[in-house]
């Protein structure tokens, strides 16, 4: 089973390399068949030149420049569209999510032969380094809440590190978020839509170099666009786009 992993990538020149050298050996390590797709967003620093450079020693590595617009929804989105294995991870550029967790999602993939894993870090063998406090008390009031409203067990929605099936990914389309709400689009389409998923504990740790590129204030009444969708969709639709069994 292949794996494809989609990095969504703007003005990482202080990270990129790290990110995909520690993945490539990760990977190789596992013997795990993948391909690493780096969707540069159009970056302003010498993000493009890193990748370009990387392509020598990285024989999985493939990235492309997202036309526009622009944004982290759209070049995940672009990623989504580009990629040719058999599941595909999102992850993030600045390594704040271990390859050593994707590892973990892909074996349990593998063996329970479920439709998504989805990472937790706030759970029994997860560990969180270095979360800002404000963000992290925001994070669990929104995540809470939805979860709590729609009935669900899984309270790490926001979170965008988690493992699909190719065909998932399809049954999920058309994606709606351009930003970063495509975090929470993801996860709640396919459990609306009956989508098999596993929870797996992952570790998070602070980016050491750069700006988070998540803007808190611009996001809330977009989440709140998808969680309302996503409501409509579970108690409205008549499960018109639910899983085909």
């Amino acid at each position: 089973m292949k794996l494809s992993i989609v990095i969504p990538t703007y003005n990482e020149e202080g990270n990129i390399s790290e990110t995909v050298t520690v993945l490539y050996e990760v990977m190789e390590k596992e013997k795990i068949d993948h391909e690493i797709v780096v969707v540069n967003d159009n970056s302003k620093d010498n993000t493009l030149q890193i990748l370009n450079e990387l392509k020598s020693s990285t024989p999985s590595l493939s990235f492309y420049t997202n036309p526009g617009p622009n944004g982290f929804g759209y070049a995940v989105r672009y990623g989504l569209e580009h990629f040719t294995g058999d599941c595909v991870a999102i992850m993030m550029a600045d390594l704040s999510d271990d390859p050593a967790d994707l590892v973990k999602f892909y074996f349990t993939m593998r063996a329970q032969n479920c439709d998504c894993v989805f990472g937790n870090r706030w759970i029994r063998g997860a560990k969180v380094y270095d979360y800002p406090q404000p963000k992290k008390f925001l994070n669990r009031l929104v995540n809470n809440l939805i979860s709590w409203s729609l009935g669900l067990k899984y309270n790490d929605l926001t979170n965008a590190f988690k493992l699909y099936k190719k065909e998932t990914i399809y049954g999920l389309k058309p994606f709606l978020s351009p930003h970063f709400n495509l975090t929470l689009e993801l996860p709640l389409k396919a459990i609306v839509r009956k989508y098999s998923y596993v929870c797996v504990p992952n570790s998070w740790r602070n980016r050491k170099s750069g700006e988070s590129k998540l803007k808190i204030r611009e996001m809330g009444s977009r989440y709140f666009f998808i969680y309302l969708y996503c409501l409509i969709e579970k108690f409205f639709s008549k499960g018109d786009f639910r899983k085909n069994w």
